[in-house]
């Protein structure tokens, strides 16, 4: 008798046991969604860039003579364990310049109606609300106001790292360095990065357009997985025949990485926005709309 008693207990126990462990799991996704579901991706105008010499966007002569109107976006994700920028926009000192800039040679003419902050302010957001801020690359059309998120911790592959801040881009590219100088606060990447440690926000490694050029990719909710390119790809055109442009830093790690980048997409089933293509800036919700 006493034997079938304990028998029954111990049944009892690994039966609770079990469904300890199916709440516990029933508890833990939920948490999972409940987290997914409050991460927000904002869309905010960092500038416009018209290429007067669409030549240099690739190796052969398929742009010869043609012009093209560029977007230049930055981004902020808001997520449960924190808040991220992404890229961050032309420079600055354009805000309130009468006329749009154009480089001494005549390729690009650039120009930014809006500030930062003034733009944060739309979300209710300052620049002290960071904990991250990542950067495709290190271009100038890419790093227009990253000072301004120096208490924020600067998430850069090695590789980008060493090359802004080498003494030769020092000597023959200040304004490129200057762009970042202020950011002190560094974590330097090996590959891909899982920013909060959940798989919807991850820096996917992408060199080739600079050393250490990197690509976003999210988990969305309800808009589902996506990839922001960064300068992997500039406009449509260029990610249907792969033409790469003529400034890139190395040809065969681009190949490598737009392999990547197609393999990764296909995978995730995920939605591709490049980040110069007007269209696409186009299709995204500006501030205060979000995607979720």
């Amino acid at each position: 008798m006493k034997k079938s008693v304990l028998g029954l207990l111990l049944l009892l126990v690994v039966f609770a046991c079990k469904e300890n462990k199916k709440e516990n799991a029933k508890t833990a996704l939920s948490v999972e969604k409940k987290e997914k579901a409050a991460i927000k991706l904002y869309t905010f105008d960092g500038g416009t860039v018209q290429v007067n010499q669409l030549r240099l966007f690739s190796q052969d002569s398929s742009y010869a003579g043609l012009s093209k109107d560029f977007a230049d976006a930055f981004y902020v994700i808001q997520h449960p364990k924190g808040n991220l920028m992404w890229d961050a926009g032309l420079p600055e000192g354009l805000v309130g310049m009468p006329e749009p800039f154009t480089s001494a040679d005549g390729a690009f003419t650039v120009s930014r109606k809006d500030s930062l902050v003034n733009q944060l302010k739309a979300i209710g957001m300052t620049v002290d609300d960071f904990d991250y801020i990542a950067l495709s690359h290190t271009h100038f059309d890419h790093s227009g106001h990253a000072n301004a998120l120096k208490n924020a911790t600067w998430l850069v592959p090695e590789t980008e790292y060493d090359f802004i801040t080498s003494e030769e881009m020092k000597k023959d590219n200040a304004d490129l360095y200057n762009a970042i100088i202020d950011l002190t606060k560094i974590k330097k990447l090996k590959g891909d990065y899982d920013v909060f440690g959940d798989g919807t926000v991850v820096l996917k490694y992408a060199p080739g357009h600079t050393p250490g050029h990197q690509v976003l990719f999210l988990d969305l909710v309800n808009h589902g997985p996506m990839l922001l390119s960064g300068d992997l790809d500039h406009f449509s055109e260029n990610r249907e025949f792969r033409r790469i442009p003529i400034f890139n830093y190395d040809v065969k790690q681009t190949n490598a990485s737009m392999d990547m980048f197609e393999a990764f997409a296909k995978e995730k089933d995920a939605k591709v926005y490049l980040q110069h293509s007007r269209e696409d800036f186009n299709k995204m919700p500006k501030t205060p709309k979000f995607l979720n």
